[in-house]
């Protein structure tokens, strides 16, 4: 394995809700690239054999819990950041606006992917991996990233965005189901604080 590869940060992002369409929420998973096979393999173990791509918004609220409950158990959490960003509705173009809010979703995960795993100030070598939607396969969606990159303070870390459909992923599907947790707190099923102690996702 390469250096490069061991010191690699990748960003797989999801999101709940459409943006300029009310309230946003991102769901992010952080890991080194050397440690999202094991990740990977942790939450893919705790699906059927058989299972097809997760969509967390067509299943049951209780399994879902369930799983991120023993996901949290299985997983290395000194190894990975679990992050849910709300992003408060705001007018704009649909396609900067869900760029703004991967930009600031990525800054969060990595000022704390730094300090909960890295344990140091800087970072860098960082790849963006989104679900692909009408959204972010827009120019403007493209013009907003190349601009963050350049000028946006943790996002100059960033070294490529890139999005794939997510039934290529199961950590992109991984963040779709840590996006969709705060549909749990918006309803008074649990706080901030419950949904770090039993699923290990951080609300900043």
């Amino acid at each position: 394995m390469t250096a490069s590869l061991n010191k690699k940060v990748l960003c797989f992002i999801d999101e709940y809700g459409t943006a300029g369409v009310g309230d946003l929420y991102l769901g992010a998973v952080l890991v080194l690239a050397r440690d999202a096979g094991r990740v990977d393999r942790c939450f893919t173990g705790l699906l059927e054999a058989n299972a097809n791509e997760i969509h967390a918004a067509d299943m049951d609220d209780g399994y879902l819990q369930g799983l991120l409950r023993r996901f949290a158990e299985a997983a290395p959490p000194e190894r990975m950041v679990l992050i849910n960003q709300k992003i408060a509705a705001r007018a704009g173009p649909a396609p900067v606006l869900y760029a703004q809010a991967v930009v600031e979703t990525v800054k969060v995960g990595l000022k704390r992917f730094q300090k909960d795993v890295l344990g140091r100030e800087t970072i860098g070598n960082v790849e963006v991996i989104t679900d692909q939607n009408h959204q972010n396969d827009h120019a403007d969606f493209r013009a907003e990233m190349d601009r963050s990159r350049a000028h946006d303070g943790r996002f100059k870390g960033v070294n490529r965005v890139v999005t794939i459909d997510s039934a290529a992923s199961r950590l992109l599907q991984l963040a779709d189901v840590v996006a969709y947790s705060r549909k749990w707190v918006v309803a008074g099923d649990i706080n901030a604080t419950g949904l770090r102690a039993q699923y290990g996702i951080q609300m900043p």
